[in-house]
């Protein structure tokens, strides 16, 4: 692993990166351009390159077979290769806020509430993109959740692209309800509205750890009933497909950014690493059966902790089949979320 974040790197020598090398970040540099030795790291599984001046990205990192995990946002990249998303592994991929990146006419307009208008509370959480606190207002009759943008470029890409995916997103029984925007704030920053989770919510994974690179953990007492993956599986399938409908990759469908109550409701959250496509671009299919593979990674994680005694043959044979067809190397052979809906619907 190698980390240099926010160092002012405007070069990067050729060979500077040694083969065995599995993890890279150079996020939020000045790098102009990536060496094509880069190709040479076939180990290379996770690689953050938003926040830099990077124009495009040099054919030989085609090369890169076990890349899962890629950051191009917020870079000056004039064109996204069509080899990205041919890549067999490739399965969370931010690329927005750059020229290249298609501007989206799916409504982002919403209604502004003054800052002064709200007596903010405790604080319910913190992420890479900003704060979210508990806060009351006059206009509203019960608690709502205020998150607050740094302003900054963070891991995954710019805050304003976060912003304006989450209110195109549009409504969906597993998406947080987003209510309006936040004006007059007295740093200036930007900020959303949106409806109090309940705190019977809880994460349904942990983050990756170092061991693991790209996959989430779960804590060792997890167990879910298979009942409750399907319902998980439906939902956050039916959410996914509505994204894509609309142009909108996810680019982080972790179990890490999804919140279950103990009935196995679930609402997907986080789109800091989210990008507009257009969907009538060559390469839509592909780009949506990229995140599918994030979704058999997903159902793969969830059966690794599913209670044995609750599974039959067929419904294990069921599960495993479509985690196959989900995750299979050739990109274009994959399902699509409509298609994975209609098959969990058959489960």
């Amino acid at each position: 692993m190698i980390g240099f974040k926010s160092n002012q790197i405007d070069v990067v020598e050729e060979k500077a990166f040694p083969p065995m090398l599995r993890w890279l970040i150079l996020t939020d540099n000045k790098i102009l351009s990536l060496p094509k030795s880069i190709g040479d790291c076939d180990r290379l599984q996770k690689c953050g390159l938003a926040g830099n001046l990077i124009q495009e990205l040099p054919f030989e990192m085609s090369k890169c077979q076990n890349l899962e995990l890629l950051r191009l946002s917020a870079n000056r990249l004039v064109s996204i290769p069509e080899w990205l998303f041919e890549l067999p592994k490739l399965s969370w991929v931010a690329f927005g806020g750059n020229p290249a990146t298609h501007i989206s006419t799916l409504p982002t307009d919403l209604g502004s509430f003054p800052w002064s208008s709200f007596e903010v509370k405790e604080l319910l959480g913190e992420g890479a993109s900003g704060l979210i606190y508990k806060a009351s207002s006059e206009a509203e009759e019960e608690d709502i959740a205020l998150k607050v943008f740094r302003g900054d470029v963070t891991s995954d890409g710019l805050p304003e692209d976060e912003m304006e995916v989450s209110i195109a997103a549009g409504s969906h029984e597993g998406l947080i309800p987003v209510l309006g925007k936040i004006k007059d704030h007295p740093e200036g920053k930007s900020g959303l509205l949106m409806k109090l989770i309940s705190p019977d919510y809880l994460n349904l994974g942990n983050p990756p750890s170092l061991e693991t690179c790209t996959r989430d953990v779960f804590d060792r007492k997890t167990l879910y009933s298979f009942d409750s993956l399907l319902k998980i599986a439906k939902n956050i399938a039916s959410v996914s497909e509505q994204l894509h409908r609309r142009g909108i990759n996810h680019g982080d469908l972790y179990a890490h950014n999804i919140l279950i109550n103990d009935k196995a409701d679930c609402l997907l959250g986080d789109f800091g690493a989210a990008s507009f496509y257009d969907v009538k671009s060559a390469a839509a299919d592909n780009i949506e059966r990229v995140e599918v593979r994030a979704f058999g990674c997903l159902l793969g994680d969830l059966y690794g902790v599913i209670d044995e005694q609750d599974i039959d043959d067929l419904q294990r044979d069921n599960l495993l089949s479509l985690i196959s067809s989900c995750t299979t190397s050739e990109v274009k052979s994959r399902l699509s979320f409509s298609d994975i809906l209609e098959k969990l619907n058959k489960f």
